[in-house]
């Protein structure tokens, strides 16, 4: 009975951290694919132009993805023992240093736009359109610097449902935008891709704004004045560095290699990348939800391990993995299943959609997998500090196996392009395996407040 009381108690638990981030990573990776039709409808160059564009603003989210599930060790074992005052501290320094990498892909985005596209392809349509997108976007790296911090925080203190809401106004608010600007609807100009890229700007400078306000109203439990988040010393700077800095070049680098994918997959043509772009659209509203489960896990195994229960931290992580690799296998058989009526939403040649059909065929089959992977890298290892053998661990698979083998496939061997998503699969193989060693061994179970700022807020 007791088991069944615990176990009754972990799933109300689960879902309760873990739906709202599904339901706001559903929502966000559905803004994308409303993106996508909508400029799909203008062709397949319309579609790879935007999707190569894109490609720099996902750098930059890995980039502070990274950094934020860094601080998030800390936020989710601060939250553990509740101490408010270190966790405001914690955004603080988010936002801070967000701000300023951000700074960099903004001034590159308005200044040399064509410059940084032509790294990932030389259709040199796609680098002239995809141009004007970033151009216009541009200001959206600042707005997500403050709000990926920020949601970060609440997400950490399981106030899961604020950014939820958030992210449910910004995806309404960036459809209606892009129907309105890209078709020229009501007396709106017709602006096509550039009418994309404003929306999206918009909608990302109303989200920032709205995150702000929730994490400054009064009726909030992180609510403190503006010096609270950022009373930082060096000595509670240098320690949140010293275990974000590898979970920002992980993040960093698998971006960087996520795009050295899609530069191998865009020497296969327009027909080919346009797919993958279609395909990855529709990956990621089924990974992203199923992803939720590492989210949870680094947000419920850190507060254990920040109260110093690593016996508790163990079992509680064990049940996560079991039911991470259930949730990668149901999302994978759905996203199978429903890949051909979604893919004929897209304006696709025939040939493109067979191609995307495949790629999500191969997807679908390894998500249980990628689950597994994704509940280490981002949440068991991250929740105990283990950043840098995640980092080691994820970099060195993916640059040293997965992006030689993309590009041998895609240049040398000239295999069709889901061929070459199958070959890199390989890479995602060696990952496991090294992962379940270090998981087993149990080095990274570690309390990382002991010491660190004493007598905060409770």
């Amino acid at each position: 009975m007791n088991k069944l009381r615990a176990d009754k108690e972990f799933y109300r638990t689960l879902a309760a951290v873990a739906l709202p981030i599904a339901l706001q990573s559903l929502i966000s990776s559905s803004l994308t694919l409303v993106d996508n039709l909508m400029v799909g409808q203008l062709g397949e160059s319309a579609l790879s132009s935007v999707g190569l564009a894109i490609q720099i603003f996902h750098v930059q989210w890995m980039v502070l993805f990274g950094f934020c599930t860094g601080c998030s060790t800390f936020t989710t074992q601060f939250w553990g023992v509740r101490d408010l005052r270190s966790i405001r501290k914690v955004a603080g320094l988010g936002m801070t240093t967000c701000v300023a990498v951000s700074a960099f892909f903004f001034l590159g985005a308005v200044a040399a736009p064509g410059f940084i596209l032509r790294i990932f392809t030389d259709i040199p349509e796609a680098v002239a359109s995809g141009s004007r997108y970033v151009r216009l976007a541009a200001p959206s790296f600042l707005f997500l610097a403050v709000t990926q911090p920020l949601s970060a925080t609440f997400r950490a203190t399981q106030q899961t449902k604020v950014p939820l809401y958030v992210s449910s106004f910004a995806f309404g608010l960036n459809t209606l935008l892009n129907y309105l600007l890209i078709f020229g609807h009501f007396g709106f100009p017709a602006m096509g891709i550039r009418g994309a890229a404003l929306a999206t700007m918009i909608s990302r400078m109303m989200e920032c704004t709205l995150m702000l306000s929730m994490m400054l109203s009064r009726k909030n439990i992180l609510s403190g004045r503006l010096k609270d988040f950022f009373s930082f010393n060096l000595n509670f700077v240098r320690r949140v560095f010293r275990n974000a800095t590898p979970t920002t070049v992980n993040e960093g680098l698998w971006g960087a290699a996520d795009a050295a994918y899609n530069a191998a997959y865009g020497r296969l043509g327009i027909t080919a990348y346009a797919a993958v772009q279609a395909s990855s659209t529709i990956m990621n509203l089924f990974a992203y939800a199923a992803f939720s489960v590492g989210d949870a896990s680094l947000i419920l195994v850190g507060e254990r391990l920040g109260r110093g229960d690593k016996e508790g931290a163990l079992i509680l992580s064990g049940k996560l993995i079991r039911v991470g690799i259930t949730v990668g296998a149901v999302f994978g058989i759905l996203m199978i299943l429903l890949s051909g009526p979604i893919l004929g939403l897209f304006e696709l040649s025939t040939h493109g959609i067979f191609l995307a059909g495949r790629v999500l065929l191969i997807k679908g089959l390894f998500l249980p997998l990628s689950m597994y992977i994704v509940i280490h890298i981002t949440g068991t290892l991250r929740s105990g500090g283990d950043t840098k053998f995640a980092m080691f661990c994820e970099v060195g698979t993916m640059w040293l196996v997965g992006v030689p083998l993309a590009f041998l496939g895609a240049l040398y061997l000239n295999l069709p392009v889901y061929t070459v998503v199958l070959l890199v699969q390989a890479e995602s193989l060696i990952k496991a395996l090294i992962l379940q060693k270090r998981y087993r061994s149990g080095k990274w179970l570690k309390n990382m407040i002991q010491g660190m700022d004493e007598g905060g807020e409770r």
